[in-house]
């Protein structure tokens, strides 16, 4: 069976370099137990692995041709292939404590990781391959936050692992990818805190990142500056710095204050 051609709309690049699709596996500490939730597999470099190492593997992938053409490529009874938008998925369906291990492209990211955060049945890890830039951002401190990064660690402890030069990949995309960790918590970081109105106030203070914290909140939250400086003062945090600097702590003293 010839190699298909990658298809840029979905953003397709085939890693089959031994060495880093080895790392994503030791990442995910993948064991015969384990069921696995791999994402977009498309040739099946990946998958051949790990249905060598896991006890049960679904394949969950966009291209439907991709999909159909998988079990000819990877030859097991341990892996099942769903042809589907990961983004649509019941992650319900699956067993507790399975774990992610995929390739994603570089799109996908930002939108997978809420997606996985906020399911009832999250993974007890998920070990992605995205933008190397992306995975900085995910693992940020205080001084470089993001709503990827609040909302990634809010849910996970995170980590970083081995990094994958863009030249491994058909075709080379234009920057660098890393494998990025998501380990799920043991118990909630904030457990008295609901996260729909946590993160109402998170995504206020990042609606305008230029913006100093009484200004950008005043205008998330549709209240006064006096009032956000009143809030702010309460929580013990500066009005003139900007939603960046924030560690989570931060973010929860002022939810309490909020709250």
């Amino acid at each position: 069976m010839s190699d298909p051609i990658p298809n840029k709309a979905l953003g397709q690049h085939w890693l089959t370099d031994a060495a880093s699709l080895e790392a994503m596996c030791d990442a995910a500490e993948v064991t015969t137990e384990d069921t696995i939730l791999e994402i977009g597999p498309g040739m099946g470099t990946l998958t051949r692995l790990l249905v060598k190492r896991a006890k049960h593997v679904i394949a969950v992938e966009f291209d439907d041709k991709l999909a159909r053409e998988l079990r000819g490529r990877v030859t097991a009874n341990n892996m099942e292939i769903v042809s589907q938008d990961i983004l649509s998925f019941d992650f319900t369906s699956l067993p507790p404590d399975y774990k992610v291990v995929a390739n994603i492209p570089y799109y996908l990211t930002s939108n997978l990781i809420r997606v996985l955060s906020e399911t009832t049945n999250q993974p007890a890890a998920a070990v992605l391959l995205v933008q190397k830039e992306v995975a900085q951002r995910v693992v940020a401190q205080s001084g470089d936050m993001s709503i990827l990064s609040v909302t990634a660690q809010y849910y996970w402890q995170v980590g970083v692992g081995y990094e994958v030069p863009a030249e491994l990949f058909t075709p080379p995309p234009k920057v660098d990818s890393q494998i990025l960790i998501l380990q799920r918590r043991p118990e909630l970081l904030f457990p008295d805190a609901d996260p729909k109105l946590f993160f109402r106030l998170v995504k206020a203070g990042f609606s305008e990142r230029r913006k100093m914290l009484r200004s950008s909140l005043s205008g998330g939250l549709h209240i006064a500056k006096t009032e956000v400086e009143e809030l702010l003062a309460q929580a013990k945090i500066e009005p003139t710095l900007r939603a960046q600097a924030l560690s989570l702590d931060d973010w929860y003293r002022l939810y309490r204050a909020v709250y």
